[in-house]
C-alpha cells in the first residue's frame, strides 16, 4: 500500500504573494512548482533526478515559508470543513472538490441565548453561531452540552435537531 501524501492546497486565491516572490525569478508560481517537482520523476539518470528533486523541493519549501503555498493534511481539511459548515463558499477545490462536501454535521452546543418569543441563538464547539427563528409545539430549548445535528435544507437553510428532537429550520449567522 502506498502511503498517502499530504494534500497540498495551493492558496494563491487566499494569500497574496509577497513582493519578494514576484521579483525572484527563481521562484515559479505555485502550480508550476508542484508540476516541476512531479516532472523530476521522469528523469532516468539518478544523479540528475536527485539534482532536480533537490532544486524543486527547495522551491516548495521557499513557497511554503513565504505563504504562497500551503501544505495541509487530511485532518486539517476535515476540521476546516466542520468549522465552515453552513456557509456558502465558492468551489475553490481547496477541500477536495464536491465529493467530500459535508451535507450533515453532528456537534455539541456550547452557548445558548433566547431571541424573542420562539427564537434561539446558539454556538457550537467549532465556534459557529446558528439561529432558530421558530420552534414547534413541545420543542424543548437547547442547552449547552447537548448534541445538535445539522442537515442541509432548501434555500440555504438547515434542519436542526437538538438532542434528538424533531428538526426545526435554522441558519448559520456567524
Amino acid at each position: 500500500m502506498v502511503p498517502r501524501l499530504p494534500l497540498i492546497a495551493v492558496s494563491a486565491a487566499l494569500f497574496a504573494a509577497s513582493p519578494s516572490v514576484a521579483q525572484d525569478a527563481e521562484v515559479a508560481n505555485d502550480t508550476d512548482t508542484i508540476e516541476q517537482l512531479k516532472s523530476c520523476r521522469a528523469i532516468a539518470d539518478p544523479m540528475q533526478r536527485l539534482t532536480c528533486y533537490d532544486r524543486e523541493v527547495g522551491q516548495v519549501i521557499t513557497a511554503t515559508e513565504q505563504g504562497t503555498l500551503q501544505v495541509v493534511d487530511q485532518q486539517d481539511v476535515e476540521d476546516t470543513k466542520r468549522r465552515l459548515f453552513g456557509f456558502s463558499l465558492p468551489n475553490l477545490k481547496l477541500f477536495g472538490g464536491d465529493e467530500g462536501e459535508l451535507t450533515e454535521l453532528e456537534t455539541t452546543i456550547t452557548r445558548v441565548r433566547r431571541e424573542g418569543r420562539e427564537g434561539w441563538i446558539f454556538t457550537t464547539e467549532e465556534g459557529s453561531t446558528w439561529r432558530i427563528a421558530e420552534t414547534k409545539l413541545g420543542w424543548r430549548p437547547p442547552r449547552p452540552g447537548q448534541t445538535v445535528v445539522f442537515k442541509r435544507a432548501a434555500m440555504g437553510s438547515f434542519f436542526i435537531r437538538v438532542n434528538g428532537q424533531i428538526g426545526v429550520k435554522g441558519r448559520r449567522i456567524e
